[in-house]
This record gives C-alpha cells, sequence and structure tokens, in this order.
C-alpha cells in the first residue's frame, strides 16, 4: 500500500510539471504559422498561443492568431500573445495590448495590423502613420465582421 501511494504521488508530480504554461521562443525563418503555415520571418508581428495545458501554437502574424480562434475553443486558452511593434522579438500580453491598424505598416498576412506594450507607443506611430487604435477586445469584434 505504502508503494502505491508513492507511486501515485510521483504520478501526480509528473503530471502537474509536464504542463508548463509558458511562451516558447519563436525560431525565426524556421517555425511555421500554425494558421496559414507561412515560415515565421517578421519579428515585430508574430504571435503565439499557449494552452492551459501548455502547447503553443505560433503564428506569423497577430491577425493569423486572430483568425484561429474562430476554430479554436477559447476557454482552453491561457494565454494570447504578440510582438511588441516596437521591440522585435518580444511578446507582450495581447489582451492588454494596444493595436493599430494602419496602411502605412504592412504585415506578413495583409492586415496592417501592429501591436503595442502600452497606448502611447501606439498613439505615437498612429500620429505618424495614421490608422485606427483597438483594444484586444475591440480588435476581436472588427475581426469578425
Amino acid at each position: 500500500m505504502k508503494t502505491l501511494k508513492h507511486y501515485s504521488f510521483i504520478a501526480l508530480l509528473l503530471l502537474f510539471s509536464g504542463c508548463n504554461v509558458s511562451p516558447k521562443p519563436i525560431d525565426y525563418g524556421s517555425d511555421g504559422c500554425h494558421f496559414c503555415k507561412m515560415t515565421i520571418v517578421d519579428k515585430v508581428h508574430a504571435a503565439e498561443i499557449v494552452t492551459k495545458k501548455g502547447k503553443v501554437y505560433k503564428f506569423d502574424a497577430s491577425e493569423c492568431m486572430v483568425n484561429f480562434l474562430n476554430d479554436f475553443d477559447q476557454n482552453e486558452i491561457a494565454l494570447y500573445l504578440s510582438n511588441n511593434y516596437t521591440e522585435p522579438e518580444v511578446l507582450i500580453d495581447a489582451t492588454k495590448a494596444t493595436f493599430l491598424i494602419s496602411k502605412n505598416i504592412p504585415s506578413p498576412m495583409g492586415a496592417f495590423l501592429s501591436a503595442f506594450k502600452n497606448k502611447a507607443d501606439a498613439e505615437k506611430f498612429q500620429a505618424d502613420k495614421g490608422g485606427n487604435l483597438y483594444t484586444w477586445d475591440t480588435l476581436l469584434v472588427k475581426f469578425k465582421d
């Protein structure tokens, strides 16, 4: 009986330690987009989703991540991440980001969508490049239309 408890404890420990919910680095030029299958090369527009079980889905653009949500149970998602436009390769919490859609800032899939860690940076680029600002929630609504 003591051995059974010991093995049960080890099994539970392995189960919980195997579910690491954290981002994984994107291997630019090698990793492929889970949605459109293109190789991820753009270091300012990439994105990731991490599920509650720790599975990572990588995308070449935030618009691919948003479009992927149409066919995925969002209750399973722990993290939504987008690259910060002002810091290449740095992933930020997409649900707290400010997004800019500007025809003067191309993105890999042609939605002209860029993510910014803070609203002040987004407003600075908007003043220079034009376009419209969105929160995560308003962006999801826009992409459903």
